[in-house]
């Protein structure tokens, strides 16, 4: 495990085990105590064996210290709760219990209510019943309610209540880590692209998260004047020379550079992936005279402009971008960084969503191309199989470099399937893997004058993945659009071919999106065609779930998804803004709006 590199702890859960407050002779009260607790311990095991922070630690988890039958005792659960830095609750009941004297009252808290289905006392009226008092004061709540009857002294855990349970927390997890944390944005808009137009307001008042901005110049200050860790930056040189294979050089051969401009490009973007990381969080072993670099800018995600001005002139950030992406560096396996390519700081919140719900390394890539069977056929002759010609088609993901090393899907489980793992479970086996899976080609100096170096690999291994794209849109707001899909081999030949078509020296991934036949998801087509940006942020594992859950907190409607609809779980409440699922969706966000928006 790792420390945090951030300033702030990670966020606590309280556990809130609510209780039938009525005693005397027929100890009411008395006879549920056991019961009641044992719920609320179960749910905390559930919590700390399943879920972790983004540094590998497992989840904190703290239990009122009673029982909750009165307004007096969920006065004292909260004032734990406030000693003990929990950002989120769970209210757990076997029966009746007084809602809106038991509730948990707080605003800014992300709420969840389980009640146990049981046929000897009424959880699910309690449920029904303070889910109604959450709705009718303007508190969200997720309710969490088992399909079948258990019996009442049943201490396990039913699957589907574990689904949610697990759903909820690490979304809410996610979205409370965040809070409080910094993007920096390093230099500012790129190349005219919307994405890396930053909205301060947004970042603010949907994450709680605030904007840090310094000019790119920075970096060549810091290199000017050796404001960097000396020792750190030669480990990582040496890393690099003996771990990175260097590519073929695709430029016509008068115009390339020469071995001696070349090693010195090495050493230039090296030294700017350190200097870029102690931007974001800091270094304490700056030299002396350098404690105000060394402090950093608290940073949970980063971006940088890059394009044009910077590689007009100076090497690319393609190593710096995609080795911070990626699970480990020079000191083996750590938790990815994120920094976006071109400043898109909208695609960099989407990698940090799914960084945080995950604890893997994000995907960024240009949405570039779909490719239809017809035009595969006519391009190699290769008729499409598999997800590829379920889909109708697949969907180029391609950028110069950018994409985390994790992607080649080289890193493998016990049955010896590519995968994408959690930082924590790299091996150093696995990072050989990747490391030997890519080579470092010199730029295309039509795109980059400055030089540099761009990662290349394919990705081979057919995995489960999920792209989205979050989008800002006038007199609407924040929206999200999520496609569960696969990555796709093709043969080497054809993959070949069309890679050639584009930019050979850049890493290159096939997508194919899981269609229903329907609307924006008939065909990958009609995914591309509905895109909102010709930006994507990638990661392992179908999550469409988890990002519907975590949008609902955050109050970001989706927008288009392919996720099946027994799995979208949002609060209650959204029940109560119309019959259709997105309907409401829309709804209730724009009603609720942002929850740390301070002028109403």
């Amino acid at each position: 495990m790792s420390e945090n590199r951030l300033i702030g702890d990670y966020p606590v859960i309280g556990i809130r085990p609510t209780i039938d407050g009525r005693r005397g002779v027929l100890k009411v009260r008395e006879s549920l105590e056991e019961q009641t607790m044992n719920m609320a311990k179960s749910a905390a095991k559930l919590f700390e064996e399943n879920i972790r922070y983004s540094n590998g630690e497992p989840v904190k988890v703290v239990i009122a210290d009673t029982t909750i039958g009165r307004v007096a005792e969920a006065a004292a659960c909260a004032d734990k709760f406030k000693k003990c830095g929990v950002d989120i609750t769970l209210t757990v009941t076997p029966c009746w219990c007084y809602g809106a004297e038991t509730m948990d009252m707080d605003p800014m808290t992300i709420k969840g209510v389980w009640g146990f289905n049981g046929t000897e006392r009424p959880g699910a009226v309690y449920l029904a019943s303070v889910l109604a008092t959450h709705a009718q004061k303007g508190l969200p709540a997720f309710g969490i309610y088992g399909h079948d009857v258990c019996e009442a002294d049943d201490t396990s855990i039913p699957e589907d209540v574990k689904e949610k349970l697990l759903r909820f927390g690490r979304a809410a997890v996610a979205c409370a880590t965040m809070r409080g944390k910094s993007y920096l944005q390093i230099g500012s808009i790129t190349m005219g692209i919307g994405g890396s137009i930053i909205d301060p307001a947004f970042i603010e008042e949907y994450l709680g998260m605030r904007v840090e901005s310094v000019d790119e110049v920075e970096i060549i200050r810091r290199m000017t004047q050796g404001i960097y860790d000396e020792a750190e930056y030669q480990k990582a040189l040496k890393w690099t020379r003996e771990k990175c294979k260097e590519g073929f050089d695709k430029n016509p051969e008068q115009f390339r550079r020469t071995d001696e401009q070349k090693e010195q490009d090495w050493e230039f973007v090296v030294k700017m992936m350190c200097i870029i990381k102690d931007l974001m969080n800091g270094n304490k072993n700056l030299p002396a005279g350098c404690e105000e670099e060394a402090v950093g800018h608290n940073a949970i995600a980063a971006g940088f402009q890059g394009q044009r001005q910077w590689t007009d002139f100076y090497p690319n950030c393609d190593f710096p971008e995609a080795m911070l992406n990626t699970s480990f560096d020079w000191n083996g396996a750590r938790e990815p960084y994120i920094l976006a390519t071109e400043n898109d700081v909208l695609n960099g919140l989407g990698m940090l969503f799914m960084k945080l719900l995950t604890n893997r390394a994000q995907i960024f890539a240009d949405v570039r191309t779909y490719w239809s069977p017809e035009a595969v056929k006519k391009a190699t002759g290769y008729e499409l199989e598999g997800v590829a010609k379920q889909s109708g088609g697949f969907i180029h993901l391609i950028n110069s470099g950018a994409a985390c090393l994790d992607a080649c899907g080289k890193a493998t489980d016990e049955n010896g399937n590519g995968v994408m793992k959690p930082w924590y479970d790299v091996t150093d086996k696995d990072i050989d893997n990747i490391l030997d899976a890519t080579t470092w080609n010199y730029a295309d100096l039509g795109y980059f004058r400055g030089g540099g170096y761009s990662s290349r690999f394919v990705t081979e291994a057919e995995m489960p993945c999920t792209m989205i794209r979050l989008n800002l849109v006038k007199g609407l707001g924040p929206v999200l659009q999520i496609a569960e899909g696969w990555t796709v081999h093709l043969p080497d030949e054809v993959t070949d071919k069309l890679w050639k078509r584009t930019d050979y020296t850049w890493p290159c991934t096939w997508f194919a999106p899981r269609t229903t036949g329907e609307g924006a998801f008939k065909t990958a087509y009609d995914v591309m065609n509905n895109w909102g940006a010709n930006h994507g942020a990638i990661s392992y594992g179908h999550i469409g779930a988890d990002l519907i859950t975590l949008c609902s907190m955050l109050r970001i409607p989706v927008a288009m998804h392919n996720v099946p609809e027994k799995d979208i779980f949002r609060p209650a409440a959204w029940n109560a803004f119309g019959m259709d699922k997105e309907g409401q969706d829309f709804r209730a966000c724009n009603a609720y709006g942002p929850m740390y928006r301070n002028i109403r």
